[in-house]
């Protein structure tokens, strides 16, 4: 099993999810605001950072744990339904899982996603 955590704009969230919805075997993902910033600047500019003030851009965070045999279509979907062709558009992250446990029904494992 597999987890992928994807880091969108807030803005593509809507397609993503749309398309996401087609893919035949997944079972749900977890949507999350966030902010942050990365290392990335044109080249050339400086980083003009205030020592009390730093400027966060707004994301969404992804959260979906599949079957193995859905990782790919799963991760070219979202990267496909997610690109806007400029820069920032986002990451996507996969890890294994070791275990899941279903709350309600005790069921572990791939039963329990």
């Amino acid at each position: 099993m597999k987890k992928v955590t994807a880091y969108i704009k807030s803005h593509r969230l809507s397609d993503v999810t749309l398309a996401l919805h087609q893919v035949e075997g997944m079972s749900g993902m977890s949507v999350s605001d966030g902010r942050g910033f990365g290392r990335g600047k044109a080249k050339g500019e400086k980083h003009s950072l205030k020592e009390d003030v730093v400027d966060y851009i707004p994301h969404v965070r992804i959260e979906i744990v599949c079957s193995d045999p859905l990782l790919e279509e799963i991760v070219s979907t979202i990267e496909k339904n997610a690109h806007t062709g400029l820069r920032g558009d986002g990451k996507v992250y996969v890890s294994d899982v070791e275990s899941i446990v279903r709350i309600s029904t005790g069921n572990r494992g791939e039963g329990a996603v």
